[in-house]
């Protein structure tokens, strides 16, 4: 982008009182940004209020810096870093059909990424869910993700804890070298990345994919922005799956977008006394795709062969086959815990097991990663790929 075009889309973007629904009022009427500025107010006022327009006469406050952060950015690392504008040749075309398009998109990621068109057709599919989810959420996204990576998809969702980073890393391992891996749209601006604890995952997310933000560099973590920025993840993606939501929940405001943007929407059943799996469970009802395994995702999108199929799924079966191996009293421990947490008296009243063979079976299981101790005294079984 050339110096004077930034220096005219940031202004307009950080006029305060001027969103995105006005800014595009004011392209379609002027043209570029740099003919925004040159109106008079009396004529501003024909398409915007008193306020916004004398808004427009003035240097917004801060933006000489922000202009300055934004130019030592983008020429710290010129190989890896963009910022695409409405109307750019690599400005993601899949946004363009949204009723809210971000005006800018700030990217950090792969060179192969950031090229004009590199975006446009690739098969994406969103996986968002909790922030907190159960150990087996945690590993359904894991595994969704990489499956879903393997047949030639690219993983969108927003880099939170929970299932948003399971997914990125699942797709991280699934991927093929040349492949678009993930992308991860965030909250914040992409010099602060949120949260911390998912540093060292932006950073393999943006050697193998892309982090894209709409937010001007240096913005905190705004609690309003997390939901706004769930239409790009949507946006983006051919369908999205819902792994794990509470009823109160960002997943489901995703997943509401994904429907207004005439999207597939997926979500995976799980426990009817789990809070984690309420949200999926109303998606259902509603009308969102109920799916076992990534096969059904693949299908459903018409991105992989019916006929194929992939490894199995988490709940493709009640005992894998590599159960087998495992002594007959074990195995019958492991089919009478199910896939649900699990109290040891609830075990022991299942099994008939004496409290000293219970505890032994339980601790060779959990040493062997069958199942997880959960707090509480609560066991929840794991699947083992």
């Amino acid at each position: 982008m050339e110096r004077d075009e930034l220096t005219w889309w940031l202004r307009l973007v950080l006029t305060p009182g001027v969103g995105n629904a006005s800014a595009r009022k004011l392209l379609a009427a002027f043209g570029l940004p740099a003919d925004v500025f040159t109106q008079s107010v009396s004529r501003l006022r024909e398409l915007l209020s008193a306020t916004q327009a004398q808004a427009l006469q003035e240097e917004p406050d801060g933006f000489v810096q922000a202009l300055e952060t934004t130019r030592s950015w983008l020429q710290a690392d010129p190989q890896h870093r963009r910022v695409w504008v409405l109307g750019d040749a690599a400005y993601p075309q899949a946004l363009l059909n949204i009723e809210d398009p971000p005006l800018m998109l700030y990217a950090l990621g792969h060179e192969a990424a950031l090229v004009p068109g590199a975006l446009d057709g690739l098969p994406c599919v969103a996986i968002v869910g909790s922030r907190n989810p159960t150990p087996q959420g945690a590993s359904n996204a894991h595994e969704f993700g990489q499956a879903l990576a393997q047949a030639g998809l690219t993983v969108v969702s927003g880099l939170a804890l929970g299932v948003d980073g399971a997914a990125h890393q699942g797709a991280l391992e699934g991927a093929g070298s040349a492949q678009i891996a993930t992308i991860a749209v965030v909250g914040t601006g992409l010099d602060r990345i949120y949260p911390k604890q998912n540093a060292a995952l932006a950073r393999h997310i943006a050697s193998r994919g892309m982090l894209l933000s709409e937010y001007p560099l240096g913005t905190p973590p705004l609690a309003a922005n997390f939901p706004q920025r769930n239409r790009i993840i949507s946006g983006l993606s051919l369908g999205t799956l819902v792994v794990e939501a509470a009823m109160q929940s960002g997943s489901l405001i995703t997943a509401r977008m994904a429907l207004e943007q005439g999207k597939d929407v997926f979500a995976i059943p799980g426990s009817i006394h789990s809070t984690q799996s309420r949200g999926c469970h109303a998606l259902i009802k509603q009308g969102a795709k109920l799916v076992e395994s990534a096969q059904d995702v693949l299908e459903e999108l018409g991105a992989f062969p019916p006929t194929a199929r992939l490894a199995p799924s988490p709940m493709d079966h009640d005992l894998l086959d590599g159960d087998t191996h495992l002594p007959p009293a074990q195995q019958a421990l492991l089919k009478a815990l199910g896939f649900e947490p699990c109290s040891l008296d609830a075990l022991q009243a299942r099994t008939g097991m004496g409290t000293a063979n219970l505890q032994a079976d339980l601790m060779s299981l959990e040493l062997q990663g069958w199942l997880l101790r959960l707090p509480g005294g609560s066991f929840q079984r794991q699947v083992k790929g």
